[in-house]
């Protein structure tokens, strides 16, 4: 694998900040995610399709990019110290890959448009009570009746849903001794009769998630992708792709940039909290962490450039992406001290009154409580855990 930058990657490499300079929404520029409408969601990604590089890790004949490696991480890099917002990763991320891979050629044709436009905004539905991490023990169920399927069942932890126009969804099509043997993987329209979205709002105070309840929803069988019963590879697919992506390398590298410019102005005995030896050894353990993270997700991108799907290494990114990112929230709470503590509303323009402490405090507790959801979803780190020992370690 060969990282180093070319004179070419260079040129790219200003391509990507002139780009972004130009044409990044000005109204985006500080605003909270949890604050954006779902046209503030969709205008990055709509800039990014009319450009082409909405899609970098597809094939080239599905819209892709076609870039190295070296010029994916450099737009990741550049994205993340711009602070842009990412391409909704459902599509894009998840169900893109699953389409192009096991699709056939209708569902190509009028999904993978849809995604790459941001005109088709697609949902999650994995999860459901009893049935997140232990997925195979979902329960929502399919039954074919002529050219549709008559689905019933409760998706949880939907993730905006609220402003979803599809969602893919695993349903039990058939009852076996092996649970995930009978699974099936369905693209359900959300304006179908039946379909009920109930928002479920978090620690932070934020609309993020929801419930989804599903009472005899009828879906043309047509929106089966791959085999009936045969879902479970599919799932198991995705997951990989979305595993990957949650390791969150190059934005957790401008998250630590931010902490260290957070403890230079905050004191500790009249100095800066930087210079104490014992918070500064705190954020070199964090940098050397993340730069072994960094060197993985290259390694896993070269191998998925060389046509190999995301294996154990996808687990790897995911642990450990999501245990640094929630060290740095602890640690960016540990710098800012008693100002964390105050619940801050995210202020509008005329509101009548001051946020507690200084700036860069505000919001500092509301993201740290975000992030403890992060080693979770995707498969908590635990089940994480369990493939590795069963993959890697053959236990």
């Amino acid at each position: 694998m060969d990282v180093d930058f070319t004179p070419g990657d260079m040129a790219f490499r200003e391509e990507v900040q002139s780009f972004i300079e130009e044409n990044y929404p000005k109204n985006l520029g500080g605003m909270e995610r949890s604050d954006m409408t779902k046209d503030d969601l969709l205008a990055w990604h709509k800039i990014l399709h009319s450009k082409g590089w909405v899609a970098p890790s597809w094939p080239t004949e599905f819209g892709g990019t076609g870039w190295t490696v070296t010029q994916r991480y450099i737009f990741n890099e550049e994205s993340a110290r711009y602070g842009t917002i990412p391409p909704m990763p459902f599509g894009v991320q998840m169900l893109g890959p699953v389409i192009y891979t096991f699709g056939n050629q209708e569902q190509k044709d009028w999904v993978l448009p849809g995604i790459l436009s941001g005109e088709d905004w697609w949902c999650q539905g994995y999860s459901e009570p009893g049935a997140g991490s232990d997925l195979a023990s979902l329960k929502t169920k399919a039954v074919l009746d002529g050219d549709e399927y008559v689905v019933n069942g409760h998706k949880i932890w939907t993730t905006l849903a609220q402003h979803a126009d599809w969602m893919f969804c695993l349903v039990r099509t058939t009852t076996s001794e092996k649970r995930q043997d009978g699974i099936s993987f369905l693209l359900i329209d959300m304006n179908t009769p039946g379909i009920t979205v109930r928002p479920i709002i978090t620690i932070d105070g934020g609309h993020e998630v929801n419930e989804v309840f599903l009472e005899d929803v009828r879906v043309p069988a047509k929106n089966l992708v791959g085999e009936q019963d045969k879902g479970w590879t599919i799932a198991k697919f995705l997951l990989g792709n979305e595993r990957s992506g949650i390791a969150g390398v190059a934005r957790s590298k401008k998250a630590i940039d931010r902490l260290r410019e957070i403890a230079r102005g905050e004191l500790e005995n009249g100095d800066p909290l930087l210079s104490s030896a014992d918070f500064s050894r705190k954020i070199a353990e964090l940098e050397v962490d993340l730069t072994a993270l960094e060197y993985t997700e290259l390694r896993t991108l070269a191998a998925e450039s060389q046509g190999q799907g995301p294996g154990p290494e996808s687990s790897i990114l995911k642990i450990k992406g999501t245990e640094i990112q929630q060290r740095i929230t602890e640690l960016t709470m540990e710098a800012v001290g008693n100002y964390a503590a105050p619940w801050v509303p995210q202020l509008d323009a005329g509101d009548n009154y001051l946020a507690i402490g200084p700036e860069q405090s505000h919001g500092v507790s509301q993201t740290y409580f975000n992030t403890r959801k992060t080693s979770i979803y995707g498969g908590s780190n635990e089940i994480q855990r369990n493939i590795i020992a069963k993959m890697v370690l053959g236990l």
